[in-house]
């Protein structure tokens, strides 16, 4: 297994070098952990809404996708780029206030490919969605 994050404070500073992209920082993630066996990040309700109130299932995919698609590629280590193939959800509750919080774990981390779940739950600790993301590893291309 390749890691270029022993802990979680190396993680959080290889995330802050990197940056967590513009819609990260729209939604307002924030991130909590960040090695390769577990990413943590929460995300506020308010603002990612659909008109009803309800979180957005699409926020629920964003929260997963940017969480197994960076481990997947802290995973991958330098030189190395992973890119998402698929993605797949299920939202079991709705979150209406307050903050959800995305943790996310690896179920195989393999040389060209990973998959990892990422469990969002409310602030209750009731599992609103559960995401799986599998991700293809594959050299970064030349700058």
């Amino acid at each position: 297994m390749s890691s270029t994050a022993p802990d979680t404070d190396s993680g959080l500073a290889w995330v802050a070098q990197r940056g967590m992209g513009a819609l990260a920082e729209k939604m307002g993630f924030e991130w909590v952990e960040f090695t390769v066996e577990r990413a943590v990040a929460t995300m506020p309700v308010e603002g990612n809404t659909q008109p009803v109130g309800l979180l957005h299932g699409g926020a629920y995919v964003v929260l997963g996708e940017s969480l197994g698609s960076m481990a997947a590629n802290l995973y991958a280590g330098p030189g190395r780029l992973a890119v998402g193939v698929d993605i797949n959800a299920t939202h079991t509750r709705s979150a209406t206030s307050g903050r959800v919080t995305g943790v996310c774990t690896p179920l195989h981390l393999g040389r060209s490919l990973t998959v990892h779940e990422i469990v969002v739950t409310d602030e209750q600790g009731r599992r609103c969605s559960t995401v799986r993301i599998t991700n293809h590893i594959k050299d970064a291309p030349a700058e």
